[in-house]
């Protein structure tokens, strides 16, 4: 089994910033990709940011340039950077995972933690 432990959330006005975090933990042989997904209340979970274990990334249109997403290889952490954020940006965000484990090649998700832009 495989966890991801996610920090960062919080309340920040338009315009603010602020850093999610990632860990990962477990049975893990390697990290194929991490990133995040957001689902906003009423809508559908959406791919944020991934960075693949090769460093490739991809975004979300309605971050870039304003997201940027990052990794720490050796301590199995992933970290989103948002600035300029905006009251779209509102909704829970979940922590993913495509791990390569003993056995067999698996996706995981964190809990969640809420990101809440105010005007």
């Amino acid at each position: 089994q495989v966890q991801l432990v996610e920090s960062g959330g919080g309340l920040v006005q338009a315009g603010g910033s602020l850093r999610l975090s990632c860990a990962a933990s477990g049975s893990i042989v390697s990290i194929n990709a991490m990133g995040w997904y957001r689902q906003a209340p009423g809508k559908q979970r959406e791919l944020v940011a991934l960075i693949t274990s090769g460093g490739s990334t991809n975004y979300a249109d309605s971050v870039k340039g304003r997201f940027t997403i990052s990794r720490d290889s050796a301590k199995n952490t992933v970290y989103l950077q948002m600035n300029n954020l905006n009251p779209g940006d509102t909704a829970a965000y979940s922590c993913y995972a495509r791990v390569t484990g003993p056995e067999r090649i698996r996706s995981y998700w964190g809990q969640g933690t809420p990101v809440t832009v105010s005007s």
